[in-house]
C-alpha cells in the first residue's frame, strides 16, 4: 500500500511542517538574545522621534496662536494636520514595507521627515506651516506600521507584546521630552528655535537608528499589485475583531488627543497662569505612560486582554473626571491617570492586532495606525472646539464620550467571545476533533 492510501505522508508533512514552524520561532530574537537589545534600543529611538517631531508643535500651540493671531481651533491645524497626513499615508507606506523591506522604509520615512522638521521653524505663515506638519506626517507614516510588522516578524510570538510595549515606550519618551524641552526653549527664545531643536534631535535619532537595527532575517517581500492590497486590505476590514480592536485604538487616541492639544490653553488661564516653561514641564507626566506601555505584556497575562482594555478605560476615565477640579495637583493627577490608560490601552490594543493577523501584517498595523490618528485628529479638533465653547469641561466631555465607545465595544467584544466559546464547545461534543474557541476583543 501507498504511503498516501496509509496517511503515512501526510503525517510526515504536517510533523515536518510543525518542525519548521518551531524552528523559525527559535531563530528569532528574544529578551536576552543575540540582537534584541540593539534591536529594542533602535526602535525605542525610531518611536522618540517619531512623536517628537509628529507633536512639537502641541505643548507650543498658545504661543503660536499669539505670533499668528489666530484661535485655538485654527492653531491646532498644526497638530491634526501632522496626523491626518500620517492617518492617510500609512496604509501606502504599509504596502511599500511588504515588497522593500521594514527597515528600508522606516529610514527612508525618518530621513525624510527630519528633513521637512529641519523646515518647520522657518514657516511664513500659519497656512505654510500647516502644510510643512502635513508633510511631516506623511513621512512619518512610514514608522508605525512597518515597525509592528518587523517585530511581528523578527521577535518571538511570547515576546511580542514586550517588545511592542517597548516600541509604545519610546513614543511616550519622545512625546514628553519634545514637550518638554519645547516649554522651556520657547520661553526663552520662542516657538521658532523650539521646534528647530526637536529637528535636531531627531536627526540624531534617526542616524542611531539606522545603525543599530539588525537587518530582517525573516523578511518575505510581498507583492505591489493594487489588487493584491486591496484584497488583503478587504480581509482585515471583515474581521471583526480587527475591526473593534481598530475603533479603540481610534476612541483612545481620542481623548488623548484632545486632552494634551487643549492642556496648555487651561494651564496659561485663571487660576493657573503658568508660564511656557512650566506647562512643558508637564508633560513630564509621560514617563508613566511609558512605564504602563512597557508592563502591558504582564497586565495582559494577569487580566487578559478584554480585562486589561477594561482597566485602561476605567484609569482614563477616572483622569479626565479628576482633571475638572480647580486644584494644580488633582489636574496633575488627573493627567498621570489619563496617560497611564491610554498608554496601556494603546499597547493592548496594538499588540493584538499584531497576533490576530497572520497575513498582511503591514498592512493589518497600518490600518489601526490610520484609525489611530484619525482619532488624534479627530481629537485635537474636536477638542479644540469643545474647550472653544465650553471650556475645559467641554474637552473632558469629549473624552469621556470617547471612553464610553471603548467600554462599549469591549463589552460587545466579550459577549462575542463567550457566545463563539459556547458554539465551540457544542462542536467539541458533535466532532472528536474539538474546537478552538476564538479570541474576542
Amino acid at each position: 500500500m501507498s504511503p498516501a492510501s496509509t496517511g503515512a505522508s501526510t503525517v510526515m508533512d504536517a510533523v515536518s511542517s510543525v518542525s519548521a514552524s518551531e524552528s523559525a520561532s527559535e531563530s528569532r530574537m528574544a529578551p536576552g538574545g543575540p540582537g534584541y537589545r540593539r534591536m529594542s534600543f533602535a526602535l525605542f529611538l525610531a518611536g522618540v522621534a517619531t512623536f517628537a517631531l509628529l507633536y512639537s508643535t502641541q505643548a507650543l500651540l498658545p504661543l503660536i496662536s499669539g505670533d499668528f493671531g489666530v484661535t485655538a481651533s485654527r492653531a491646532s491645524w498644526t497638530v491634526a494636520a501632522a496626523t491626518g497626513g500620517l492617518a492617510l499615508f500609512v496604509l501606502p507606506m504599509s504596502a511599500l514595507s511588504e515588497r522593500f523591506g521594514r527597515r528600508t522604509v522606516m529610514t527612508a520615512s525618518l530621513a525624510v521627515a527630519v528633513s521637512v522638521g529641519l523646515l518647520v521653524p522657518f514657516a511664513p505663515s500659519l497656512g505654510v506651516l500647516v502644510v510643512l506638519r502635513a508633510l511631516q506626517g506623511a513621512a512619518l507614516a512610514g514608522l508605525p506600521a512597518s515597525a509592528t510588522a518587523y517585530l511581528a516578524e523578527e521577535v518571538r510570538p511570547k515576546a511580542l507584546v514586550t517588545a511592542i510595549g517597548l516600541f509604545v515606550a519610546g513614543n511616550s519618551v519622545g512625546g514628553m521630552s519634545g514637550r518638554v524641552i519645547t516649554g522651556w526653549v520657547a520661553q526663552e527664545w520662542g516657538w521658532r528655535v523650539a521646534v528647530g531643536v526637536i529637528g535636531a534631535i531627531a536627526v540624531a535619532c534617526a542616524v542611531a537608528f539606522r545603525l543599530l537595527l539588525p537587518a530582517p532575517r525573516h523578511f518575505v517581500a510581498g507583492s505591489l499589485r493594487p489588487r493584491v492590497l486591496a484584497r488583503t486590505v478587504r480581509a482585515h476590514l471583515s474581521d471583526p475583531l480587527l475591526c473593534r480592536l481598530y475603533a479603540i485604538g481610534a476612541l483612545f487616541m481620542t481623548v488623548f488627543g484632545g486632552v494634551y492639544t487643549v492642556i496648555g490653553y487651561r494651564l496659561t488661564e485663571a487660576p493657573f497662569a503658568l508660564p511656557q516653561g512650566v506647562i512643558g514641564s508637564i508633560f513630564l507626566v509621560y514617563l508613566v505612560g511609558t512605564v504602563s506601555a512597557s508592563t502591558a505584556g504582564r497586565l495582559v497575562g494577569r487580566l487578559g486582554r478584554r480585562g486589561a482594555l477594561y482597566l485602561a478605560g476605567g484609569t482614563t476615565a477616572a483622569g479626565l473626571l479628576l482633571s475638572l477640579a480647580a486644584s494644580l495637583p488633582l489636574v496633575l493627577l488627573g493627567l498621570v491617570l489619563i496617560t497611564a490608560g491610554f498608554f496601556a490601552g494603546h499597547a493592548v490594543a496594538s499588540s493584538a492586532v499584531s497576533k490576530t493577523a497572520t497575513t498582511g501584517r503591514a498592512q493589518a498595523s497600518a490600518l489601526y495606525q490610520s484609525a489611530y490618528y484619525i482619532g488624534s485628529s479627530a481629537g485635537s479638533t474636536a477638542g479644540a472646539l469643545a474647550f472653544h465653547s465650553g471650556g475645559w469641561a467641554g474637552t473632558v466631555g469629549v473624552g469621556l464620550l470617547a471612553v464610553l465607545g471603548v467600554v462599549t465595544i469591549t463589552v460587545f467584544g466579550t459577549r462575542a467571545a463567550r457566545a463563539s466559546a459556547r458554539r465551540e464547545h457544542r462542536s467539541a461534543h458533535l466532532s472528536p476533533s474539538g474546537g478552538v474557541p476564538s479570541a474576542g476583543v
